[in-house]
Formats: C-alpha cells, structure tokens, sequence
C-alpha cells in the first residue's frame, strides 16, 4: 500500500478511562493516553507519531486540522512534493466545470 493519511481525534473521558487520542490510517489505529502535561496539538501530534512508529513508517509529517474541526490528518512528506499553484489552478479548472 502506498503512503497514507493519519488522522487524529481526541477521545474524552469516560467513568472508567481517562482522556485519549485515537491515531488511524488504512493500515490501522492506535490510542494512547492523553498527556496533560502537552498541548492540544502536541497530544495530536504524538498519537500520530506513535501509530507511524507501530508500522515503521519514517520521514517527516506535514500536519492540518480536519474540515470538521474535531481532529487534525497528517501526510507523510519526502521530495515527492508539489507546488501548490499548480494544484490551486487544475481545481479552480475543474470547480469551474462542475458548477455549469
């Protein structure tokens, strides 16, 4: 499989668990506890690190908040990148398109 999205989502408290981040991707999930001692987003960035650590998976993450503001994604990212005008222009193109 090739790479593939990490998205967090915090989990609260239950009578029986204290606060946790669920990490998943295709290849699977992880939950770790919540740390207080971290912020917000560093909570979010550990369980993505740690689910990445489970399947061996190594370089550098780009990290984004979810449309839905409940949770952030990570991409992993190497020299396969793009420049984001290219991409901003082909989806105004086909935006365009779709809304005739």
């Amino acid at each position: 499989m090739g790479r593939q999205a990490i998205t967090t989502k915090y989990i609260g408290p239950t009578n029986s668990r204290g606060s946790r981040v669920k990490a998943k991707a295709a290849a699977g999930s992880i939950i770790i506890p919540w740390d207080d001692g971290l912020d917000v987003n560093d909570n979010h960035k550990r369980a993505a690190m740690a689910l990445a650590n489970k399947f061996g998976w190594t370089g550098k993450l780009a990290e984004g908040g979810l449309p839905s503001g409940d949770g952030n994604v990570y991409v992993m990212v190497n020299g396969d990148t793009f420049p984001i005008e290219k991409v901003s222009v082909k989806l105004r193109r086909i935006v365009r398109r779709m809304g005739r």
